[in-house]
């Protein structure tokens, strides 16, 4: 049982922990506003993996991914949204001085999180490759489930204080700034590659 839990974490890590939409947006709150204030958007995050969790763990995941219509809407949606974040982190004004400076919230990273079918499909992998040897599937399924959210827990909150290391570094407003528009290109260059390779254009 030990090293199935441990194949799973492992799993987990490099799937959920591989740069992406989502570890890309913590990075760039962080960098933007520092990881204190970040940490609604991370908060929203998990949640809306959590959903994603509970969906595949109980099939509901795979029944939604069944519909390619339903899937590509789903991608769709999560792009736009993407969009926004980048925009909201490149055009947010707060500068070193304000603390409270929070253009993303519990909110944005709760949708965000809903709507990326990628967050399904990780999580029906996961469960899919993942024996834990107990006679109680329900209990498997748990075990499971509360292994993977708690190593992406580990995860995003790693990625978004990774982000708050380098807002810390910067200086000025203005290296700031830079910063905060260098995260937002480097999220909206994501996108432009996941929306080709996903053919959605």
């Amino acid at each position: 049982m030990h090293e199935a839990l441990l194949s799973l974490a492992l799993t987990t890590f490099f799937l959920l922990g591989s740069p992406g939409p989502a570890p890309l947006a913590l990075a760039a709150v962080g960098a933007s506003v520092g990881a204190r204030a970040g940490r609604p958007f991370l908060f929203g995050i998990l949640t809306g993996l959590l959903v994603a969790i509970i969906a595949s763990a109980t099939g509901l995941g795979a029944l939604l991914l069944s519909f390619p219509q339903l899937t590509k809407a789903l991608q769709i949606g999560a792009l736009i949204y993407l969009f926004y974040v980048a925009y909201k982190i490149a055009t947010n004004e707060g500068g070193l001085a304000e603390l409270n400076s929070q253009p993303l919230g519990f909110k944005d990273g709760f949708i965000l999180n809903l709507l990326n079918p990628k967050a399904y499909a990780a999580c029906i992998a996961i469960f899919a490759n993942t024996n834990i040897p107990i006679e109680s599937a329900a209990q498997a399924s748990v075990i499971a489930a509360s292994t993977l959210f708690v190593v992406a827990v580990f995860v995003d909150t790693l990625w978004l204080y990774l982000g708050g290391l380098l807002h810390r570094v910067v200086k000025t407003n203005k290296q700031l700034k830079y910063l905060r528009v260098f995260f937002a290109s480097l999220l909206v260059l994501l996108l432009f590659f996941v929306t080709l390779s996903s053919e959605l254009i």
